[in-house]
């Protein structure tokens, strides 16, 4: 029951953000971008390294 609870949180908030994004008037530039994306996988690797310290401990 707890995973219907969580499923319909989540799409109740994929119906109410996804407008909001989509009338939202702030537009990223390519380099805007590249810049965010550069750091997306060193934090996923900094993620991957906590949780499983957190798992060991």
């Amino acid at each position: 029951m707890t995973v219907l609870y969580i499923l319909g949180g989540l799409f109740i908030a994929l119906f109410v953000l996804i407008p909001l994004l989509e009338r939202s008037r702030h537009r990223f530039t390519p380099e805007q971008v590249a810049s965010l994306s550069r750091w997306i996988w060193p934090l996923m690797i900094i993620l991957a390294i906590v949780q499983l310290i957190r798992y060991m401990l």
